[in-house]
């Protein structure tokens, strides 16, 4: 194998490598999106939820003075 054909497939092979690594950093930019996504929507369905079963629960303040 001569040094021409040698270079061409280390470029080949580190194209490669730069374009894998790529691909995996945007799998984990949308898993974390999606983690972050999830997350805030527990908090509201905690609420929504929590208002469903028990409406009037902390609606009124009753003060005495």
């Amino acid at each position: 194998m001569d040094i021409a054909a040698m270079s061409i497939i280390l470029n080949q092979n580190k194209v490669q490598e730069q374009s894998s690594l790529a691909v995996m950093k945007m799998a984990m930019d949308v898993a974390a999106n999606q983690n972050e996504s999830i997350i805030a929507m527990e908090g509201t369905m905690t609420k929504a939820m929590e208002t469903s079963i028990q409406p009037f629960l902390g609606a009124n303040l009753d003060i005495k003075a």
